[in-house]
């Protein structure tokens, strides 16, 4: 079959199985574009909880998998791959979180939507790169709070909003990667481009970007802009989005380094046309959660829903 038979083909089982098709902005183009709705964390979060699909297949990595079946656990939710995990869930251990946890019994747990299931039973609230500025915020001031598990998220949300959260010292391996050398090399060699920056990426990088936000924030950013040039410090995914709204603006992907193709997460970048086919005709991979998993994982999220829907960052 050509990928536009096989897509076809996806589009028809899609329609009989009354399935919906949710995509991160990190999918490769072919996925984002048949996708029924595309997003960052907190949107396919909305989004999924929202579903009035029977099934529902999640074009992302395993933890956002996770969290759409504990949004919709009597729905049967499906990743194309199961190996398409998370380098920043990978690095806070459950056993080990539960530890540092024990150790600071006066601290609230808020945890990045980028951990497990497993963490997030661990935590009092849930956020997003999207939110997690006004979620601290709506905490009084004198609570003190454990952040987990992206340390550079938690520093720079330390940074913006004056609080000095406990860290677990926990990166994304594609932000982590950017330094902020190449990155201003990159700035100097382009002073016509504006510098937008996830705030995964580590304080050096942070520092120098003209603009900081989540992926959804820096597409809505850089639409209202009318600047024609930008240098993107963040997934390469990112772009295709980005050229569909703006095909008049030039992007250039800020990379670790001039022969390093870094930007690709090799988890979100797993997930393929076949892979979708293949998970949608045989109903694979399932995410299964037990009930008291999903029960204990699903407060945190729903409280952050709630916030957000309080100060209207969702409707």
């Amino acid at each position: 079959m050509t990928t536009e038979e096989k897509i076809k083909r996806i589009l028809k089982l899609k329609e009989e199985k009354n399935a919906i098709i949710l995509a991160h902005y990190y999918q490769i183009p072919e996925i984002q574009d048949i996708a029924d709705f595309i997003g960052d964390s907190l949107n396919l979060a909305n989004k999924a909880k929202d579903a009035e699909s029977d099934l529902i297949l999640f074009c992302g990595v395993h933890f956002m998998g996770e969290t759409a079946k504990i949004l919709n656990p009597k729905k049967k939710v499906i990743i194309p791959d199961l190996e398409a995990g998370c380098s920043l869930a990978d690095s806070c251990p459950e056993d080990e979180f539960r530890k540092f946890k024990e150790k600071n019994p006066d601290h609230i747990v808020i945890s990045y939507i980028n951990c497990s299931a497993k963490i997030k039973t661990l935590s009092d609230i849930i956020c997003t790169s999207g939110n997690a500025v006004q979620i601290v915020n709506s905490i009084p001031k004198e609570q003190k709070i454990i952040f987990a598990p992206d340390k550079n998220l938690g520093g720079y949300i330390n940074r913006i909003t004056g609080r000095d959260m406990l860290l677990w010292d926990g990166t994304c391996e594609v932000h982590e990667l950017l330094t902020a050398e190449f990155t201003l090399k990159q700035k100097l060699e382009h002073p016509d481009a504006i510098l937008i920056a996830h705030p995964e990426c580590n304080d050096a990088v942070l520092k120098i970007a003209d603009y900081v936000g989540s992926t959804s924030a820096m597409i809505n950013y850089v639409k209202n802009s009318d600047n024609k040039k930008f240098l993107v410090a963040t997934e390469s995914g990112i772009v295709h989005q980005l050229k569909k709204d703006n095909p008049n603006k030039e992007f250039i992907v800020v990379t670790q380094d001039e022969s390093c193709a870094c930007n690709d997460c090799q988890y979100m970048k797993l997930n393929t046309i076949d892979k979708v086919l293949a998970s949608l005709e045989e109903e694979k991979f399932e995410i299964i959660l037990n009930d008291e998993l999903i029960e204990s994982a699903k407060k945190p999220i729903i409280k952050m829903l709630d916030i957000s829907k309080e100060l209207g960052l969702i409707k």
